[in-house]
């Protein structure tokens, strides 16, 4: 009696232990378990929860726009500041006139009068256009020599602007190339090309379509190089000629580019400077918005008047752009 009843309490004692023990063990895996499966606990921090993952692409962004900074939106800013001035461009000291400048040019016909030149380069860049996308489209096909004549095409835009001016003050002056060839020709004309207003500023929105009818052939040319070939071929299963494969297959899908030629276009036609400065220096009715602004800030020393000049034709060039858009808005072209 005495060893069993000895026994029982050890042998209770014993089982008990082993019960604890098996708690307290699968109370402990299932801690370890929760620690290991937990929503927070033991997980690897990973590339998209760093944070130099939300400042990796500022930091490429950074020195482009530094850049912008720097150089666009510092001098715009002082640009527009200067325009409320009556600053000299020397001078530390600068009178604050309020609107004057811009009162001085809505009110003198004189300064806007120059737009009237515009016209021809606004025509010159509709002919360059037209030129341009005929180009684009025959050099498109397998032609032979298509890779020289798209260099050929392309090189006048390669050169500098003053050496291109230089090139064709001698090309327009009396005696000059062109009175040369014109003689070769039997034709015999003792015309001054440069000497007055209209054949002046024709001859200068000439060199202007021969200097950038090459930029518009490559935009031209790599839209409608992007075109998948496919669509050219069912064309031609189906019968369509060159012609119903421009209107149909090439017309539409470089739409965006051309609209994006038009706002170059009228925007480098009111901005026009390198040409017309070298070759006639604003003289003989030539004189661009552009070149009167030079003169009002470096000849007659009225940078405050030019700045608001400068302002105008900014707002003037947003403004028409902002049109063209809203006229013309670039729809998303599906041709597949």
């Amino acid at each position: 009696m005495t060893q069993t009843t000895d026994t029982a309490p050890e042998g209770a004692t014993m089982t008990g232990r082993s019960g604890t023990d098996a708690t307290d063990e699968g109370s402990g895996g299932r801690r370890a378990a929760g620690r290991r499966h937990g929503p927070a606990a033991g997980r690897t921090r990973s590339w998209r929860d760093s944070p130099l993952r939300r400042i990796t692409p500022w930091l490429f962004l950074a020195a482009p726009l530094a850049l912008l900074i720097t150089f666009t939106c510092v001098p715009v800013a002082s640009m527009i500041s200067y325009s409320f001035t009556d600053w000299d461009g020397v001078s530390p000291d600068r009178e604050n006139v309020g609107f004057d400048n811009y009162v001085r040019i809505f009110t003198r016909p004189e300064l806007f009068r120059v737009f009237f030149v515009s016209g021809y380069y606004l025509a010159a860049s509709v002919v360059q256009i037209v030129v341009a996308l005929y180009f684009a489209v025959i050099l498109s096909f397998n032609l032979r020599f298509r890779n020289f004549f798209k260099g050929i095409l392309f090189f006048p835009y390669l050169i500098n602007g003053v050496a291109i001016g230089f090139v064709f003050l001698y090309f327009f002056q009396d005696g000059g190339t062109l009175d040369s060839v014109l003689s070769l020709l039997g034709v015999s004309t003792d015309h001054a090309w440069l000497g007055d207003p209209t054949s002046a500023n024709v001859s200068l929105a000439g060199v202007s379509v021969w200097r950038f009818t090459g930029l518009n052939f490559v935009l031209f040319l790599g839209a409608i190089q992007s075109v998948p070939g496919e669509l050219y071929e069912a064309a031609e299963l189906d019968g369509a000629g060159k012609w119903k494969q421009f209107r149909h297959i090439i017309a539409p899908s470089i739409k965006p580019v051309i609209s994006l030629s038009a706002i170059l276009a009228i925007s480098g036609s009111l901005s026009v400077f390198e040409i017309p400065y070298i070759m006639t220096g604003g003289a003989t009715g030539t004189q661009t918005f552009v070149i009167q602004t030079i003169k009002l800030a470096f000849q007659f020393n009225k940078t405050g008047l030019a700045s608001a000049a400068a302002v105008v034709l900014l707002l003037i060039i947003l403004l028409i752009t902002w049109i063209q858009r809203r006229l013309v808005p670039d729809d998303k072209v599906d041709l597949v």
